[in-house]
């Protein structure tokens, strides 16, 4: 079997993966709070643990590995997207609001995952599902002396954990002088965290020991995960801005709730997304969801390929010129692998670069490899493992031409240039080059033979008329 390594987060170093139950490899990923469309940067999580989970599916099968990914349909900003609904003349209750907004948002999100080549996760949970284990879980807490109830409010009790900070490597002090905590006079300490809040007449509540209310956003992820997959699982992962508070209050809650536990044993945390080296903002211009991309024409495959060109751990900056890299290399892998039947297993060396904390981006460049050897059958099966060159995700590179008739006549232009040049007929050579170059066909001569790939201003027409 496939020796995985992956790095944690808890403990700032690679560790050998082992499962606390092979038959049954466990893993929790924090999902969208659904009132909008994702953007890109909530794309790369989705890409990364879905090229982990295809990982862990190869190596330990198909029916042995669970993945939880989360739907958040009760939120502050849930109840304030509906109240601008409302606002604007939609008369229903905002209840009703509320549950359709959801239901469309989880659509879209569908739909725009699917379009990156993601598989859906084993489970799917929304948090209004699992609203009666929140409130067994904060009993627990109240019970074991590490939540008190003020206000109708329920706290957690953050000194009561001495391990608190552990993951993110943060001293209580330094919380409290980062004004990353919210202030309010029922609080015993300024750090502790909302596990149940009052809720307003007209908005999602529900009744409990504590009066009408909702649970606190931290809470839900701990009981969807003991739900579903018990206290104690393999792999808890999302994006490193989850990584304080989000998820050092579920250790907490999720550590006090059930001591000796251990909760989750490994934590993964993708880095966060640039365009074009800077941060993601609407007030910069550079802003756009998945949709809008998907919208312009940008495949979703070549979406991915450019998530996940750069490995997990490192800031990922999407530019133009990545994004040309990506649809020109699709397009050629796609017709080398036109007609070709997979190989039987993936190639030893993406597969090494993979189980080595997932490195996305040594596997891409194991593909390369596998392609400039003319290993078509190999690389399909590769590229599979990664989510790329999929059956039905190629459409947009044909446009209305065979993928392999174009790649054949690539290859027997080239040839032709290796003749001419044999033969020293230097002048013909040279003159292919230009031609095929014209046409939009990027050519590299190495030392290991001629490369080529299709480039974005690639013109199928000019390269027919090359004789």
């Amino acid at each position: 079997m496939t020796a995985i390594r992956l790095y944690n987060s808890a403990t700032r170093r690679k560790e050998d993966f082992v499962p606390l139950d092979p038959l049954n490899v466990r893993m929790y990923v924090c999902g969208p709070t659904v009132y909008d469309r994702a953007h890109l940067g909530n794309a790369r999580p989705v890409v990364v643990f879905d090229t982990l989970f295809r990982l862990l599916r190869h190596v330990h099968g198909a029916g042995h590995v669970t993945y939880v990914r989360n739907f958040t349909d009760v939120d502050d900003k849930i109840n304030a997207r509906a109240a601008e609904m409302a606002a604007a003349g939609d008369a229903r209750p905002v209840n009703d609001i509320i549950r359709e907004l959801t239901d469309t948002t989880i659509g879209w999100y569908h739909a725009d995952m699917d379009a990156l080549g993601a598989l859906r996760p084993t489970v799917e949970p929304r948090a209004t599902a699992h609203v009666a284990g929140m409130i067994a879980m904060i009993e627990g807490l109240v019970a074991r002396g590490h939540a008190y109830a003020a206000a109708g409010h329920v706290l957690f009790d953050v000194r009561s954990f001495p391990a608190y900070g552990r993951l993110s490597g943060r001293s209580l002090d330094e919380m409290i002088a980062g004004a990353r905590v919210e202030v309010a006079p029922y609080k015993r300490d300024p750090v502790d965290f909302v596990l149940w809040k009052p809720s307003e007449p007209g908005l999602p509540g529900w009744d409990s020991p504590w009066g009408r209310g909702r649970p606190g956003w931290h809470i839900e992820c701990s009981a969807m995960a003991e739900a579903l997959l018990g206290p104690a699982f393999d792999i808890h992962g999302g994006g490193i801005d989850l990584m304080f508070p989000h998820h050092e209050n579920e250790i907490a809650q999720s550590a006090c709730a059930h001591p000796g536990a251990g909760f989750a044993r490994v934590w993964m945390h993708n880095e966060m997304l640039l365009v074009e080296g800077r941060k993601m903002s609407k007030s910069l211009g550079n802003f756009f969801t998945v949709r809008d991309l998907l919208d312009r024409g940008v495949p979703g495959e070549v979406i991915r390929l450019v998530l996940l060109g750069t490995h997990y751990r490192s800031p990922m900056d999407w530019t133009e010129e990545r994004r040309a890299q990506a649809e020109a290399t699709l397009r050629r892998w796609r017709g080398l692998v036109a007609g070709i039947e997979p190989a039987p297993s993936p190639a030893p060396a993406v597969l090494a670069a993979l189980a080595d904390d997932l490195n996305a981006a040594g596997a891409i460049a194991a593909l390369h490899g596998l392609a400039t050897e003319g290993d078509a059958a190999g690389l399909a099966a590769s590229a599979r493992l990664l989510g790329l060159l999929e059956p039905g995700m190629g459409a947009w590179v044909a446009a209305g031409r065979d993928p392999a008739a174009v790649a054949a006549l690539v290859e027997r232009l080239l040839a032709a240039r290796t003749a001419a040049r044999a033969a020293k007929d230097w002048a013909r050579a040279d003159w292919l080059r230009q031609a095929i170059t014209a046409a939009g066909v990027v050519v590299r001569d190495t030392p290991a033979g001629v490369e080529w790939e299709l480039g974005p201003a690639f013109e199928p027409a000019k390269l027919e008329v090359i004789e």
